[in-house]
């Protein structure tokens, strides 16, 4: 058997806005409104408004993540359910209630939770009046809706993430078009991605001056970038896909320092954000406690060809590359398969990043509906997940056999739920979500997870 490491976190992570609905919700977020405006984006034109409705149902799974074993589980605090008015920070009396009740039930049966604070759902009308993270004074908004979760909840919650993957809203919102606002510009992803590393930090400093017993960090999705070869120019590309998709958060985050060759990129391009002194020390005076790490797939990259005329995206240093003769998840639009990454990216921050404690906050493996296979008795065969999970916790065990500080894994996710513009076109859950009826239909490879869990092995 091997086995992990003592206390080690078995479960899953979800988030508010994939899971919660709008019951009760009192202000819209960006998906809400997005989805009012072009529902034709949404696969099969699936909302958000119920999904898994977590919000009347999250005892019931509560039961259900203990039947299978969770010691642990994330989710996140929705800045426009928490906050009934977002510039005094006057919050809402019923969400209050919801999340008190969430966190002390899961804590009742044993389930750590972990809180994050945004995972992709910017308040609808911080967007639209200030422009969301494009406006600094976002950020002090930000402040003040961390500090009332802090107060309210921070005697109980020991763990707590500021940002879910924070590269990503700078991504969609405004380099490649699939997250609202559905802009592409370069100089404004640059500043966003500013503003939300500075917001992180300023949130970190709220947490320290409060003097809480606990622990605060970010989740970050790391993707171990590859070249096709040795040659010194695909190396050279690697480096800066590196730069921008994985150090651009985690240098500053982590190490307390922005990497410098991205500096000179921007400066060269005439990009740098606007900042302050003030701004950067506290950046810089602001590392976590503990990182949480997304993987799902590695990043493979060669020199570009031909250099195109302006700077509009990171794409303009390197272009990507399909291994031959790979292995490909026919479920999740032909991602590569590569269980080796998440050795490498453990191997990475014991060796570049202090060995900071870290934990993987999301591995997912995708499936289509059909591809679970319902079998004569019923059982839902999703093996296919079981097996890969398999592949990759072999790595992850080699590492911290040689000394990584990893001390956790959630899976994405408990049950199938919505996934921004892909709706339910993915499946990734332990439990199956029907549609029509809202039932949980455990799948084999929860049972399989429980008995990990149960061992701290396999």
């Amino acid at each position: 058997m091997k086995k992990f490491p003592e206390n080690f976190f078995w479960g899953a992570a979800a988030s508010g806005p994939q899971t919660e609905g709008i019951t009760n919700k009192i202000n819209k977020s960006i998906w809400d409104i997005w989805f009012e405006k072009e529902p034709e984006r949404f696969y099969n034109q699936i909302s958000p408004y119920v999904v898994c409705d977590t919000y009347n149902k999250f005892k019931e799974d509560i039961k259900l993540m203990k039947e299978i074993n969770f010691n642990s589980f994330r989710t996140s605090i929705q800045w426009s359910r928490l906050i009934k008015d977002f510039y005094t920070g006057e919050v809402d009396p019923d969400a209050v209630r919801f999340y008190n009740e969430y966190i002390d039930e899961l804590i009742k049966n044993g389930i750590e939770p972990i809180i994050n604070l945004y995972h992709f759902d910017m308040p609808a009308n911080l967007q639209e009046e200030l422009g969301g993270w494009e406006n600094k004074k976002t950020i002090e908004l930000f402040v003040i809706f961390a500090k009332k979760a802090f107060e309210l909840f921070g005697d109980r919650v020991k763990y707590w993430t500021t940002f879910n993957e924070p590269i990503v809203p700078v991504e969609g919102g405004y380099l490649y078009n699939f997250h609202y606002p559905c802009k592409k510009d370069m100089r404004l992803a640059v500043q966003v991605a500013y503003n939300i590393i500075l917001a992180h930090a300023k949130a970190v400093q709220e947490y320290r001056r409060q003097k809480l017993d606990g622990k605060i960090g970010v989740i970050l999705n790391l993707t171990p970038t590859y070249t096709r070869d040795e040659r010194p120019e695909d190396k050279k590309a690697a480096h800066i896909a590196d730069l921008f998709f994985n150090r651009s958060f985690l240098d500053p985050m982590v190490k307390g320092e922005f990497p410098q060759d991205l500096i000179e990129i921007l400066k060269e391009h005439n990009m740098l954000p606007e900042t302050t002194e003030e701004e950067k020390s506290i950046i810089l005076n602001s590392k976590v406690d503990y990182l949480g790490v997304n993987y799902y797939v590695p990043r493979r990259v060669k020199a570009v060809e031909k250099t195109p005329k302006e700077f509009t995206e990171p794409e303009y240093y390197f272009e990507y590359h399909i291994k031959e003769n790979g292995r490909f998840n026919p479920y999740r639009d032909g991602n590569e398969i590569h269980p080796v990454a998440l050795y490498d990216i453990a191997k990475n921050i014991q060796e570049n990043y202090n060995n900071i404690p870290w934990y993987i906050g999301e591995i997912g493996i995708a499936m289509s509906l059909d591809s679970e296979k319902t079998l004569p008795d019923g059982r839902i065969d999703d093996s296919f997940r079981t097996n890969l999970l398999i592949e990759h916790l072999d790595e992850l065990h080699k590492a911290i056999q040689e000394g990584a500080n990893c001390f956790g894994v959630h899976q994405w996710t408990f049950i199938d739920n919505w996934s921004w513009l892909n709706s339910f076109k993915r499946r990734y859950g332990f439990y199956r979500l029907d549609l029509e009826t809202g039932e949980r239909k455990i799948k084999e490879h929860a049972k399989w997870f429980k008995e990990v869990a149960k061992n701290n092995g396999y």
